[in-house]
Parts: structure tokens; C-alpha cells; sequence
């Protein structure tokens, strides 16, 4: 037989699409030609493929060989067609039977000794081949990734000859069992703070409603160390986001399945440009807020990041998701994320100090400040100024509460808020604000008088809502009152400053 056909998949964005490995041999002068649109990565599968046959002592056929990667159409990129190539090679060539190909899908990189090495996207992989009802077989790095899919057999392979040797029926590589994931490791402690009980409450405001949350003071006042605690303070994730936030580090090639369960933290250095911190490039990936999809995005110096990577952050604050779209290819990814912003007060970082330290002008402040455009801050729904702690406090032991006592406050808010309205406070919008979030009349009438005398835009009221609806679940009260706002309107008092 001169011509053999395999099922593989490639990946567009967290979609893994069938792609059909056709591989042809006929008369004339050896060649090896690679059709279908692929990429370097994958013109480069040629001399891999060659290496990996002779290495394992399989003859490569001296004649004209063509491989099609269908559809045409489709982008193919990366090493792991370099396994159903193989085997096509094989199979036109009479060396593999070719009857068995059709009940699996195949996916590796292959090395010169014909071992196989991991791909990107074994969970997204996966995924599509539960629902085409094949066999994956995928190098044996990638199984444990794999497996967190239900509903898939995964075979995993170490090496071309153990592929081959299943398929011949000689040697069965036994489908991955999966062994027990170990509980996702824990985060610095809330404990470890000393003093700053109104950045502790904020925090525990924010968590308890997936609220964004902007810490300013000057350095060294504990803002990077409070941010760092977040994620200890949310529940763990259900299976659905776990898969979810899965699938997106698998697509960057990330995923480690020791975190299986673990919420996402990035902290991206402000260098950053646009595409690495919401994705982009020739054939897009996801950035930073995408790998922080049921997490938190942390920026550390705010007003250091380029402002139009700033500005980048609007859209999916509000939507949730970011579409990359580029001349011929367009891809949409989730990005869920909880930001957690800290700065400066000044380029210094001392203004505002009673000793009188800084010495940075008004003109260098409005600069350093404006930065950050007031749409940006608009979507910010807490701000709380962290203060230098005193002597006496730094001097002495610990004395707040732990992470995990916090943690069970929080989970019971989440509790509530899913309840109530199937997502967190920070999520509603439009008439499940006005149904959910309206205070009391003494609330109303405090409300009122912030608008006028802080001069809140829509998105801004709405938001002082949102935080008051947090505030008053955290209580385990019903409706919203009057401490419940004015707390929520201190916590975004600070704008002003910056707008």
C-alpha cells in the first residue's frame, strides 16, 4: 500500500481541530515534501522523521514521499505531527499494518533516537478526541496532562518503537490509569502581615467578592507582600474552571499537573509589552489575564507599565474575554481574572511622608500619576492608601489571623452570592445590579451625597454597589444599609486623587 491516513490534531487557540496526515509514495527521485500549510516547526518534522526511522532501525523509502496536512487551510504549527508521520511513512510503506490507524489519534515530537518528547495542548488534544471517541496516543510527559480530560483513553508512549510495537499487536502499551494528584501547595500566609488592619479588611472584601483592588504607599509598607496572600484566601476551584484554567497554561505549554486546582497567580513585570500581557503574536497565544482565568493578575508598579498596555486591560475588566484577531487568523480566549494592582505614591515613592522626604515636583506627580487614565481606574472597584507601619508593630509578633480562617469567611460569602445570583458581585451588571444591589433608604440618601461630592460616573455607582452588596454578605445581612455603603465608599474614596 502507497498511502496511509492518520488523525491528528492541530491547535487554534484552545481549540483543537482534526487534521488528516496523508502520506503518499510514489516513483521517481526521493524527495520529501510537506503540504498543507505548515510552519517551520513542522517543514522542520522532515529531518526529525528521517533520523528517528533510521535510528530505530526502520528502512525510509528511497522514493518520492508527500505528506498532506489537510485541511489546506488551516494553520499547522509545532512538533506534534512528527509521530503520525511517522507511522504514515511506515504504514505506506508496508511495515505497520494500516488497518489499526483509524481507532486513534496520534500527537508527539520526535527526537533523533525516536524517543518522544511532550507537545503544547495534550489537554485540549484530549479534549477534542473524547468527543471523536478514539484512543490518544501522545508521549508518556503529557498522560498525567491528559488524563484530567473524562471520558478519553490515553496511551502513552515513550518512544516510535513502542508506538509501533502496539500497533503490531507485539508489545500493548496499557491505557494511563492516572495517579492521585497531590493537594495544591499553599500560599505565604495572611498571618505573616503585621498590623495594617484596613489593607487586611480590604483584602478580605475583595476576595469575598472578586473585586479588582489598587494598594498605593510609599515602599516597603507590605503592599506586594498583602497581593502575594489573595490567592490564599479564595475557596479551590471546581472541576470546571480547574479545566478550564487547564486547558489555557496547556496551550502556552505551562501546566503542571501538580496545580491542578490551584487559582493562577501572575505577576508580569512592568516591562511587559501589549501582546504578552493579553496575547497576541503571528498565531496568537494567550497572554497574562488569559493564564490568570480564575485568578489573579497582579501589577506591581502600576504606573511603571506603558500606559497603552494599560489601556489594553479596559475591554476584558469588563467583558471577561480578549479576541485576538490577525490577517488571516482570529482566536477568543477567557480571561476571568481578579486584578490586583499596587504603586507608588510619586515617582520617589515618598510623597505625602511627614518627614517631608520627597522631593518630587507637582508636575513630576501629575506625570508619574497620569499614567493611568481614569477609564482604567474607573474599573477599579476598591483603593485603599497602605501606610508605613509603626515601630512598635513591626517590632512585635504576628498577631492577625491566618489565611485559613479568612478563607472559610470568604467561601461562605461565595456561598451566598451563588445562591443568590450564580456568580460573584463583582460579575453582575445592568438590571441584576438594580434587582440585587439596592440599599436601604438611609443608604440611598448616603449614596446620594457621594455622587454629588465625589462626582462618580455610572460605572462608578454602579461599583460602589457591587462593593456594598460584598460588604453586606460578608454580614450575612439581607438587605443593604447605610454602614454597609459608606464603607464601600471609602474604599473608593482615593480615586479622586488620581483622577
Amino acid at each position: 500500500m502507497s498511502l496511509a491516513v492518520l488523525s491528528s490534531r492541530a491547535l487554534v487557540g484552545l481549540q483543537a481541530p482534526e487534521v488528516c496526515v496523508e502520506v503518499h509514495l510514489a516513483n521517481g527521485l526521493p524527495a520529501f515534501t510537506l503540504v498543507g500549510l505548515p510552519d517551520v516547526e513542522v517543514r522542520e518534522a522532515r529531518d526529525r522523521v528521517r533520523a528517528a526511522l533510521h535510528t530505530g532501525q526502520f528502512e525510509f523509502p528511497q522514493r518520492r514521499i508527500t505528506v498532506n496536512l489537510a485541511p489546506a487551510d488551516l494553520p499547522k504549527e509545532g512538533g506534534c505531527f512528527d509521530l503520525p508521520i511517522a507511522l504514515g511513512i511506515l504504514a505506506a510503506s508496508g511495515q505497520i499494518p494500516a488497518e489499526p490507524l483509524g481507532a486513534f489519534e496520534f500527537a508527539g515530537e520526535l527526537s533523533l533516537t525516536g524517543e518522544l518528547r511532550p507537545v503544547r495542548g495534550a489537554l485540549a488534544l484530549a479534549r477534542q478526541a473524547a468527543d471523536s471517541g478514539r484512543t490518544l496516543i501522545l508521549p508518556a510527559a503529557n498522560a498525567a496532562e491528559a488524563a484530567l480530560v473524562r471520558g478519553v483513553t490515553i496511551l502513552p508512549a515513550a518512544s516510535l518503537l513502542a508506538v509501533v510495537a502496539h500497533l503490531c499487536g507485539h508489545t500493548l502499551i496499557e491505557a494511563y490509569a492516572g495517579s492521585a494528584l497531590a493537594p495544591p501547595t499553599g500560599h505565604p500566609d495572611l498571618a505573616d502581615v503585621k498590623g495594617q488592619a484596613q489593607a487586611r479588611r480590604a483584602l478580605e472584601v475583595a476576595a469575598s467578592g472578586q473585586h479588582s483592588l489598587l494598594f498605593y504607599g510609599p515602599p516597603g509598607t507590605g503592599k506586594s507582600m498583602l497581593a502575594q496572600r489573595l490567592p490564599g484566601l479564595l475557596p479551590p476551584m471546581d472541576d470546571d474552571e480547574a479545566l478550564e484554567s487547564a486547558a489555557i497554561q496547556s496551550v502556552e505549554g505551562g501546566f503542571r499537573p501538580e496545580r491542578w486546582r490551584q487559582r493562577p497567580f501572575r505577576a508580569p513585570h512592568h516591562s511587559s509589552s501589549s501582546a504578552a500581557l493579553v496575547g497576541g503574536g503571528s498565531t496568537p497565544r494567550p497572554g497574562e489575564i488569559s493564564l490568570a482565568h480564575h485568578g489573579i493578575l497582579f501589577l506591581d508598579e502600576l504606573p511603571e507599565f506603558d500606559r497603552r498596555v494599560l489601556e489594553a486591560l479596559r475591554e476584558p475588566l469588563e467583558t471577561g474575554h480578549i479576541t485576538i484577531s490577525r490577517a488571516a487568523r482570529r482566536a477568543e480566549f477567557p480571561a476571568r481574572f481578579q486584578l490586583v494592582a499596587a504603586m507608588n505614591p510619586c515617582p520617589c515613592g515618598y510623597h505625602g511622608a511627614p518627614d517631608g522626604r520627597c522631593r518630587c515636583t507637582p508636575d513630576q506627580i501629575a506625570r508619574y500619576r497620569g499614567k493611568l487614565s481614569g477609564p482604567l481606574l474607573d474599573r477599579i472597584d476598591l483603593l485603599l492608601e497602605v501606610p508605613g507601619v509603626p515601630v512598635a508593630e513591626l517590632q512585635a509578633a504576628p498577631a492577625g489571623e491566618p489565611s485559613a480562617a479568612v478563607r472559610e469567611r470568604v467561601a461562605r460569602s461565595w456561598a451566598i452570592q451563588h445562591a443568590r445570583q450564580r456568580k460573584p458581585n463583582a460579575r453582575l451588571a445592568g438590571s441584576e445590579i438594580e434587582h440585587w444591589c439596592q440599599p436601604d433608604a438611609a443608604g440611598r440618601k448616603l449614596l446620594g451625597t457621594a455622587i454629588e461630592r465625589l462626582r462618580l460616573s455610572a460605572r462608578g455607582y454602579h461599583r460602589i454597589l457591587k462593593v456594598a452588596r460584598t460588604i453586606a454578605d460578608m454580614n450575612e445581612a439581607g438587605s443593604i444599609g447605610a454602614t454597609h455603603v459608606a464603607e464601600a465608599i471609602q474604599s473608593r474614596r482615593g480615586l479622586g486623587e488620581f483622577v
